[in-house]
């Protein structure tokens, strides 16, 4: 019986449906559970000054003689310093949450910058980050140059790290927890007035008029010289 049918039916016996109005609260609980974009608020604003305040986030895959692990790091734009890192052997929304749960206390008003990846889109991910009190923007789709300063970190990793020859996930992390040391405190790097990374973020914290207040809001009072080191 098709459509049209009924509708004679219904007429010949005066029968009226009763249609049921959209529930607003479920759809704004559905969206919830969609995943989302974001725009691209940082709009390649690199020249970042205050230390933590916005970041930047991507994933890359190592391969070495055990197979494919994911590397997952969240970079400092102002310092370049590697604030937080996992290394998996899964691809699991689990690599990218962990990652940013390890990151240092940051102010209600810091930025966190990826692509938009599926992890990035995820619920729970949005969810984080929101409990972090930060707020998200997202690359052009397709755009890495959106995404410059994080992919310029994996550039250098790769080509200055033996991550081939690791024949455990151990040994990998092993190496890559020492490469994160190393790039944190004895790279010296060109564009941040020869420093160090965390050279560089001493530096901007002495020289912005808001420093003291960032040590005690983004470090839960810990001084600038005694902030601890990521956690991973």
């Amino acid at each position: 019986m098709n459509h049209k049918k009924i509708q004679r039916i219904m007429r010949k016996y005066g029968l009226v449906t009763k249609v049921r109005k959209r529930n607003p609260y479920k759809a704004i609980m559905k969206k919830r559970l969609e995943h989302r974009i974001f725009s691209n608020t940082l709009g390649r604003s690199f020249n970042q000054t205050v230390p933590s305040t916005v970041f930047c986030t991507d994933i890359t895959y190592l391969p070495f003689k055990s197979g494919f692990a994911y590397l997952s790091v969240v970079k400092d734009i102002a310092s370049g310093e590697v604030v937080a890192w996992h290394l998996s052997k899964g691809l699991e929304e689990a690599l990218v949450l962990d990652t940013i749960r390890n990151m240092p206390r940051v102010s209600e008003d810091a930025m966190i910058h990826s692509d938009q990846g599926f992890h990035y889109t995820n619920p729970q991910y949005i969810e984080t980050v929101e409990a972090l009190r930060m707020t998200q923007s997202m690359s052009g789709k397709g755009n890495c140059i959106d995404n410059a300063p994080i992919e310029s970190f994996f550039g250098h990793m790769k080509d200055e790290l033996d991550y081939k020859s690791c024949t455990s996930l151990e040994e990998l992390r092993s190496k890559v927890s020492e490469y994160m040391r190393y790039y944190n405190h004895e790279r010296k790097q060109w564009t941040r007035n020869k420093m160090t990374p965390i050279q560089y973020r001493e530096h901007l914290l002495m020289k912005s008029s808001v420093g003291v207040g960032f040590e005690s809001v983004h470090f839960l009072g810990y001084t600038s010289s005694s902030i601890p080191p990521p956690r991973f």
